[in-house]
């Protein structure tokens, strides 16, 4: 087998410098770096060559011409692999990848533990008013605190919105820790699946209705776009509050604000927008209610490492000739296993 002739590359950065010390282990496997910037004479011979492409998780981040989309593909010809860097896979045209033979994998489950942790945190700031009392303190005297009463999540349910291994482990805490009861709304998993990851199941607008505090975990698809709106919002309790630490766009932010300002819900916890970050005027960071992060529920230093890791031996794997554990399109693999064995010259297993 000659040197490097599997081909690797990514755009701008990684989640952790392990990805490259795992690559480096391998004579055969070549590892490229672009830059959003990187001019076409430099990024074309690589993207013709790329058999896998690590890709940003977060959109903002990748300049939009380095997207996987049918144009990159088409530059891309020899592409078999993409690899999102993180568990969401926004960058990503899953249809188009499919079209062209392409499988698509993600590091599902590499950060849940620190996304489950920042959901929790928010959700116990929000209750307790932590935000509300720490900036009262800053611009005011005499502060009275009995203006800052707030309430024990103890006995309070918990609404989880997608019950992969984000929700799974917000369940799991949430209940385990601070007994709490939890309910799910998953419609591709039986009420038995979610009985045995520690909630029940519900329907979307039972859990608006039911829950204190709602908490949105599921990736962003073309199904779940704008999926928490008005009519959403509009059934959730003046007590509740909503925490999203999944994606952009799968709710509505405009909605979300409108129930604010009017006082229909006690506040929110957001650590993804619709474009990140978000600026300081945003109209939602203006309510001292509102609990901000700019997309790092995720980024912790165990996370980072634990993705890198994750991502660098699952596409080691896939290159020599493995199913993925994490393949986003499996409706793909009979496609891919005929350009993969066309490339390589032995099929995938």
């Amino acid at each position: 087998m000659t040197v490097n002739n599997k081909r690797v590359f990514y755009v701008k950065y990684l989640a952790h410098e392990i990805y490259v010390d795992i690559l480096k282990k391998r004579a055969h496997v070549r590892l490229d770096r672009l830059d959003n910037d990187s001019p076409d004479a430099v990024a074309a011979p690589i993207l013709a060559e790329a058999h896998a492409y690590q890709v940003g998780a977060a959109r903002d981040e990748i300049a939009p011409h380095f997207h996987v989309h049918a144009d990159l593909l088409k530059r891309a010809p020899n592409l078999l692999i993409v690899s999102s860097n993180g568990a969401g896979f926004d960058p990503v045209d899953v249809d188009a990848c499919t079209a062209a033979g392409v499988v698509v994998v993600n590091q599902s489950g590499g950060n849940a533990n620190s996304v489950a942790e920042h959901a929790l945190g928010m959700m116990l700031t929000l209750s307790k008013r932590i935000l509300e009392a720490d900036r009262a303190l800053r611009r005011e005297a005499n502060v009275n605190r009995n203006a800052l009463i707030g309430n024990e999540v103890q006995g309070k349910t918990v609404g989880i919105v997608g019950i992969g291994n984000v929700g799974r482990r917000i369940a799991e805490l949430c209940t385990g820790l601070l007994h709490m009861k939890a309910i799910a709304y998953d419609p591709y998993l039986s009420a038995e699946e979610i009985a045995a990851r520690g909630a029940e199941k519900v329907e979307l607008h039972d859990l608006m209705r039911r829950a204190d505090f709602v908490s949105i975990s599921c990736p962003l698809s073309k199904d779940n776009r704008r999926m928490i709106g008005a009519r959403e919002f509009a059934l959730m309790q003046p007590h509740a509050f909503f925490v999203t630490t999944a994606r952009g766009f799968i709710h509505d932010e405009e909605a979300l604000y409108e129930v604010l300002r009017d006082k229909r819900i006690a506040g929110a916890g957001l650590d993804v927008w619709d474009k990140e970050p978000p600026p300081p005027e945003h109209p939602l960071l203006q309510f001292d209610n509102v609990l901000a992060s700019p997309h790092t529920a995720g980024v912790t230093k165990e996370a980072r490492v634990n993705m890198g890791k994750i991502a660098a031996e699952q596409i080691l794997d896939a290159l020599d000739g493995k199913r993925p554990p994490r393949i986003v399109n499996p409706e793909v693999w009979p496609a891919y296993v005929k350009r993969f064995e066309r490339t390589f010259g032995f099929t995938p297993n």
